[in-house]
């Protein structure tokens, strides 16, 4: 379905991002493993070359618009197209509305909205240039939930649903499909250290499918919007929650 398709991954050294990355990669993908830990994006593309698939690691920013343009410059020279762009990286620091400090919210926008705008836009360019391609966004279905302590949180990734829409309408004409996917509560390795066992417990309740979603299920929603089996969509969003927010 990907097969030999070029594909950038932000945030891929971990969660969904890595899970994205390797799942891309044995569908026949090349990846730009995109993230600012570049210890943990060369062990994802040293995974995907032990599977026998192809990867290059590079180091960037989502707050850096040079680091970013740089990340595309680098899977420019090894691969010569960008046909994927996953929108994946992001920040999760959780405050209360109250107790929010300006430099707090500001960094939230500028990672997980503005980061989103930033490298859309670098890879968009290019697509253009192509004469087409596929970015999927990653939002969060706190969006339609409302969740405490992540007002900063929610209101850029419903920022980023909203960018998705607009990208859309303006990309079509170049060929260009714009879709977003707005995960539930899935299980990465580093849940531990924001959620408790209640809380985790709350979410399996909340969903209509009775297991804990993990990062492979978001990759293969990637998957599906970045291949052809997507042809007709664009502008659209994707709840993958295992059924917690139905609309």
């Amino acid at each position: 379905m990907l097969k030999d398709k070029i594909a950038i991954v932000t945030g891929a050294a971990a969660g969904i991002g890595e899970s994205t990355a390797l799942y891309f990669a044995e569908q026949g993908a090349h990846v730009a493993v995109v993230d600012r830990d570049p210890e943990g994006a060369n062990k994802v593309a040293q995974h995907i070359a032990s599977i026998g698939g192809h990867a290059i690691a590079i180091h960037a920013d989502m707050r850096d618009r040079a680091s970013l343009e740089a990340a595309a410059v680098a899977t420019l020279a090894t691969y010569g197209r960008i046909d994927i762009l996953i929108n994946n990286a992001g920040i999760y620091p959780r405050q209360s509305f109250l107790a929010i400090t300006d430099a707090e919210w500001d960094d939230m926008q500028d990672v997980n909205l503005k980061g989103t705008f930033r490298m859309s836009q670098i890879a968009a360019l290019q697509m253009v240039r192509q004469g087409g391609g596929k970015i999927v966004n990653i939002s969060s279905v706190t969006f339609f939930l409302g969740v405490k302590h992540l007002s900063h949180y929610v209101a850029a990734k419903g920022g980023v649903i909203g960018l998705t829409r607009v990208m859309a309408k303006e990309l079509g004409e170049h060929n260009i499909h714009v879709n977003c996917i707005t995960p539930g509560a899935i299980q990465t390795a580093s849940e531990k250290f924001f959620v408790t066992d209640e809380q985790a417990k709350v979410f399996l309740e909340s969903q209509s499918l009775k297991r804990r979603l993990q990062p492979v299920d978001v990759a293969r929603v990637c998957a599906f919007l970045a291949g052809p089996l997507s042809d007709g969509l664009t502008g659209q969003t994707v709840n993958v929650d295992g059924g917690w927010m139905l609309y």
